[in-house]
């Protein structure tokens, strides 16, 4: 944890220098490419020491497979190496490691770079092996037209700002930024002229950095005070089940679950101010005409908190992992894309068994909550007094049943899950049968969602 703070701080530091010094304007690509490859082996290197050697040889193999395999199956052998690869890395964590984290645990840098890769595939397949009106518009946006160079691939697996933390972004997008085009593109989508402007502004990310470091402190903070105050190994506490009731159990759970949050609020927020700091994240202007850096944002606070949905929830959650299971699993599943979206995050995540345990009653409740909002929600749009009770209602069913679906997820194991989920009575699990055995469910053929994704363009499913 030490080393993975004292890498992105220092990171942050060579970001704004390579965003000064390295700017378009003084560098030329193969510089920007250069230093952000080297100082991110460095950080790997230093982070993790020998067990880095699995980020490089999956590197590596992969950028074999890119330049041999026949596009029509680049995105197949990628998919099937990556994250075949990445699975035997957390299986060794099970039965070498039995259930421990280890001192330098390498797998989330690896899970990032996973992604990467088979996002660049699936791209790359996109752009050379498919004809554009097979694609979604946004499949057609993201189309990668040609092989990377060895530096370029290198670059945008294991630059310094991302190797530790990701995000994981869109090849397109990550080049544009290398060679200066990623902010002007964004720009040109809006006519300044007409608000008064004699050329394109300069945004600078200085105030978003600082706006998300502030955000990564109150964070640390919180982590320091209500994590270790509130472990979630309580609520299987015998005495604690013995003494307290029901409904009390699920407020704690709730409070548990809130103080689980502030790591991850953390690293992510960090993260992304490491991108913002070098000049990447821009994402364009709002409605308000304020510059948005929140292109390779991970969260939405705001309406996670605030969440009336389960769909919501996990929109807002992990974002930049939701977009990548959006693009390579369910946009390109034939059939159940809900549920293969769900086996592939809980994959990608570990073999723990706690996260099946969640990924799969995610499942479960995420249809149960889209039977009740297709039939139930018009029913309370009549009135604002209807509405305001609805939104007080599916927000706290909302919360508690995220936290019921989490709970294995931070326990990992299979005995404490089971403990718990008697305690609650599988309550949620009950309750979501009985919805889907009673709601009529209207079917989402594959014809459809392509219509729907064209529409929506960026909407997303999560963990």
């Amino acid at each position: 944890q030490i080393n993975f703070v004292a890498c992105q701080l220092f990171a942050l530091l060579a970001a704004f220098w390579f965003r000064i010094y390295l700017s378009p304007s003084h560098a030329s690509s193969a510089v920007r490419h250069a230093f952000a490859t080297l100082f991110g082996i460095y950080f790997a290197v230093f982070c993790f020491g020998w067990y880095s050697i699995h980020l490089f040889v999956l590197v590596m193999m992969n950028y074999g497979i890119m330049n041999m395999a026949s596009i029509p199956n680049i995105h197949r052998y990628s998919f099937v190496v990556a994250m075949g690869y990445l699975t035997l890395c957390h299986i060794s964590r099970i039965y070498i490691f039995h259930y421990g984290i280890l001192t330098t645990d390498f797998s989330g840098p690896l899970m990032i770079i996973t992604q990467k890769i088979t996002t660049l595939a699936c791209q790359l397949h996109d752009g050379i092996g498919r004809q554009a009106e097979e694609l979604t518009a946004e499949q057609n946006r993201l189309a990668v037209k040609s092989r990377p160079s060895l530096l370029e691939y290198l670059s945008y697996l294991l630059n310094f700002m991302s190797i530790i933390a990701g995000p994981c972004s869109n090849y397109k997008d990550y080049i544009a930024f290398i060679e200066g085009r990623h902010v002007h593109m964004k720009l040109l989508e809006v006519n300044w002229k007409q608000k008064g402007y004699d050329r394109l502004p300069d945004p600078s990310p200085t105030g978003a950095v600082m706006y998300k470091l502030c955000i990564t402190l109150v964070s640390l903070i919180l982590f320091l005070t209500l994590t270790k105050n509130f472990p979630m190994a309580y609520i299987i506490d015998n005495e604690f089940l013995d003494k307290t009731p029901f409904l009390s159990r699920l407020g704690y759970l709730y409070v548990v679950t809130q103080a689980a949050k502030p790591k991850y609020y953390f690293a992510w927020t960090l993260a992304d101010a490491v991108n913002n700091a070098a000049g990447y994240g821009f994402s364009g202007v709002d409605e308000r005409g304020t510059f948005r850096w929140d292109l390779l944002s991970n969260l939405n606070i705001w309406n996670i908190e605030t969440a009336t949905s389960f769909k919501m929830y996990i929109e807002n959650w992990n974002i930049q992992t939701a977009a990548w299971l959006k693009r390579v699993c369910y946009d390109r599943a034939p059939w159940y894309p809900t549920a293969l979206t769900f086996i592939l995050s809980a994959l990608w995540h570990g073999i723990y068994p706690g996260y099946y345990f969640t990924f799969l009653t995610g499942i479960l409740i995420t249809l149960a909550a889209r039977a009740i909002r297709n039939n139930c929600r018009h029913y309370f749009l009549s009135s604002v007094p209807l509405k305001i009770a609805y939104d007080v209602v599916t927000w706290a069913v909302t919360q508690l049943a995220v936290c019921y679906t989490v709970a294995p997820f931070v326990m990992l194991a299979v005995e404490p899950t089971i403990k718990f989920y008697k305690s609650v009575y599988f309550h949620m699990h009950i309750l979501s049968i009985l919805v889907l055995l009673l709601l009529p469910i209207r079917p989402q053929t594959h014809s459809v969602r392509r219509a729907q994704n064209q529409a929506t363009l960026n909407s997303i499913k999560s963990k």
